[in-house]
C-alpha cells in the first residue's frame, strides 16, 4: 500500500536509521535525531491535549531556533497546519495575517512579548498565547511555557496512512510588497516533494551540515528544513544574520553549504572578520530571493573560496524552480561561468517553466525577446487561503503566472529581467531595472543599487538609481552616470542618482522598491 506523502516521514526515517546523529546545533544546545524527534512527538502531544483541531492553524513568532523546526514536524503531526511568521512585521501586519488566517494559538518568543501585546485585543480568533522561552511577564500568557508543554506531555505520533498529502501543512504570507500579503497553502505532498527534489539534485547526503541562514519564516524555508532531515543531516540554527557569528559556525560545525541573499553575500564579502575563519568546509552557496549579478558571483568565490551559484523560485512554488549551477557542457573561462551562474537558471527536476508572451505562447529562444515566466511543478500551491478569485488568475490555464519578465537563452537557461511593475517603459522602450542595477554593482565602490522608473516630462519615464556607497569609497552622480554609459545604450542610464545610507528591504533582503517608487516619485514631482 502506498504511504500518503508528507513531510512527517522523512524525521520518521532519520529517527529510525541516525538515532544517535547530532539533528539540531542551537547555541549551546544539540540534539540527536532521537532526541529531536521525541521533542517533536511532545509539541503534537501537547498540542492535541490543548483541544486543537484538525486543520487549525497555529504560529510561530520566532528567530530561528530548534524550537521553530521542531513545529515544522509537529504542528502537522498533531493534524495542524503551521504558520510562521515574519519578525520584522509591525502590529498591524501581524493583526492582519493572524485575523486573515484565523489563527488559534501563538508561539512566541519572549522579545517580542510587548509587541504581541500592544495588537492582542485585534485579534479575533487566538485563544492562546504560549511564551517559547524565558519566563511568562504578563498574565495574558499562558503559565505553561514551551519547554513545560513538552515536559508535561504525553508523546504522540499519527498513523502515516491517516495523513491526506493534499491536505494543507503550511501557509506563508507573501511579503506584500505590492499589495495585501496573501496566504500560499502549501500542501503535504507541495512540501514533500519539493524537499525530495531538491535533496536529489543536490546530492545530499547524511554528512551535509547545513546551517540555516534564511529565516524559517520565509517561503517554507527554502525547503531546508526538511531536505536535510531527509537524508539525516545536520540542522545548524542561525537566529540572526552576523557575519561573524556565521563565519564562526562554519568552522566550528564544518557547514557544508547555505543559502544566502545578494545583501547577506554582499555583507560576508565585506566583513573584516573573514580572514580570520577557515570557510574550506562549504562546498557551495546559493544566492535567491533577489537578482544577482556576476561581480556578486564572482567575489563571493574569490573572497569566500566556495562556489557560488543563483537559484529562483517564489513562495507560492515551495518556493524553488530553478539553479543556475552550471550544467555539464556549459563550462568556459571563469569569467563567462560566472555570467552564467548569476542568470536564473533552469528548472529543477519536478518543475517545468516557460517564458511566453501575453497570449501564453512560447517566445523564441533567443535571449532577447522578453516574456513572463510560468511554472508548473510538485511545489505550486494548492492556492490562495479565502481567495479563490486571485487564486484562479494566479493559476490559469494550469500554470502558474509568476509576474517575472524573462529572456530564455537557446540553451534553456533563463535570466529574468525584471518585474512586470518594474519594467520602465522610457521614450517607448522597455528598460530592465536589473540591468542597470547590476551594472551599477560591478561598479568597485558601490555596495548596492537599486533603480526605479521616476517621471520624466519627455520621455514619460526615465531611470533614477538609488545607490548606498561602499565604507571609506566617496561617489559621485556625474561619475557613476558615465561609468553607466559606457556598459549601456544611453537611453538605459540613470538620468539623476541619490546615495543613501541604506536600501529598505523586506526581512530576506528584497528591496522594498513600493517604498523607493513612493518616496522618489513625490519627491521628483516637487
Amino acid at each position: 500500500m502506498n504511504l500518503p506523502l508528507t513531510p512527517v516521514r522523512f524525521l520518521r526515517y532519520a529517527e529510525q536509521q541516525f538515532p544517535g546523529k547530532t539533528a539540531v546545533v542551537c547555541g549551546e544546545r544539540r540534539f540527536t535525531y532521537s532526541e529531536f524527534a521525541d521533542r517533536v512527538s511532545r509539541l503534537a502531544g501537547a498540542l492535541r491535549t490543548a483541544g486543537v483541531k484538525p486543520g487549525d492553524r497555529i504560529a510561530f513568532l520566532s528567530l530561528n531556533c530548534h524550537r521553530l523546526l521542531e513545529a515544522y514536524y509537529g504542528v502537522l503531526e498533531a493534524g495542524c497546519i503551521l504558520l510562521p511568521l515574519n519578525i520584522r512585521l509591525n502590529g498591524a501586519e501581524l493583526t492582519y495575517i493572524l485575523n486573515d488566517s484565523g489563527a488559534t494559538m501563538l508561539f512566541l518568543e519572549e522579545e517580542f512579548a510587548g509587541l504581541v501585546d500592544s495588537f492582542r485585543h485585534d485579534l479575533r480568533t487566538v485563544r492562546k498565547f504560549h511564551l517559547l522561552d524565558g519566563t511568562p511577564p504578563a498574565p495574558w500568557l499562558s503559565g505553561q511555557t514551551y519547554e513545560q508543554m513538552l515536559t508535561s506531555a504525553t508523546p504522540f505520533r499519527e498513523d502515516l496512512m491517516a495523513f491526506d498529502e493534499n491536505s494543507v501543512a503550511e501557509i506563508f504570507y507573501t511579503s506584500g510588497t505590492s499589495a495585501s500579503p496573501k496566504g500560499v497553502m502549501l500542501t503535504h505532498r507541495n512540501v514533500y516533494l519539493h524537499a525530495l527534489n531538491l535533496a536529489i539534485y543536490h546530492h545530499t547526503r547524511y554528512e551535509n551540515v547545513l546551517m540555516h541562514t534564511i529565516p524559517l519564516f520565509h517561503a517554507n524555508g527554502w525547503g531546508a528544513a526538511h531536505t536535510i532531515t531527509s537524508v539525516g543531516g545536520t540542522h545548524v540554527m542561525l537566529p540572526r544574520f552576523l557575519p561573524e557569528e556565521v563565519f564562526r559556525l562554519v568552522q566550528a560545525e564544518k557547514v557544508s553549504a547555505l543559502s544566502l541573499v545578494p545583501i547577506m553575500a554582499m555583507v560576508l564579502i565585506n566583513s573584516p572578520a573573514r580572514s580570520r575563519y577557515d570557510l574550506s568546509s562549504v562546498e557551495w552557496s546559493v544566492i535567491g530571493g533577489a537578482a544577482s549579478s556576476p561581480t556578486l558571483i564572482r567575489e563571493v568565490e574569490e573572497k569566500l573560496g566556495f562556489k557560488c551559484f543563483s537559484g529562483y523560485g517564489l513562495t507560492e512554488c515551495s518556493p524553488s524552480l530553478a539553479t543556475a549551477e552550471l550544467k555539464p557542457d556549459m563550462h568556459g573561462t571563469p569569467e563567462q561561468e560566472q555570467v552564467i551562474q548569476a542568470m536564473t537558471g533552469y528548472a529543477y527536476p519536478g518543475s517545468e517553466l516557460r517564458v511566453v508572451d501575453d497570449a501564453d505562447n512560447d517566445i523564441p529562444r533567443d535571449g532577447v525577446t522578453m516574456g513572463e515566466i510560468i511554472a508548473r511543478s510538485d511545489g505550486v500551491m494548492a492556492g490562495y487561503w479565502g481567495q479563490p478569485e486571485a487564486t484562479a488568475e494566479a493559476l490559469r490555464g494550469g500554470w502558474f503566472h509568476t509576474g517575472d519578465m524573462a529572456v530564455i537563452e537557446q540553451n534553456g537557461y533563463i535570466r529574468i529581467v525584471d518585474r512586470k511593475k518594474d519594467i520602465i517603459v522610457s521614450g517607448g522602450e522597455n528598460i530592465s531595472s536589473l540591468d542597470v542595477e547590476k551594472v551599477l554593482a560591478s561598479h568597485p565602490g558601490v555596495f548596492e543599487a537599486a533603480v526605479i522608473p521616476v517621471s520624466h516630462q519627455k520621455w514619460g519615464e526615465a531611470p533614477k538609481a538609488i545607490v548606498v556607497a561602499k565604507p571609506g569609497c566617496e561617489l559621485s552622480e556625474v561619475d557613476l552616470i558615465e561609468f553607466c554609459r559606457a556598459r549601456l545604450a544611453h537611453y538605459k542610464c540613470p538620468q539623476s542618482i541619490e546615495f543613501c545610507e541604506s536600501l529598505p528591504k523586506t526581512a530576506t533582503g528584497k528591496v522594498l522598491k513600493r517604498e523607493l517608487r513612493k518616496k522618489y516619485q513625490v519627491e521628483n514631482s516637487l
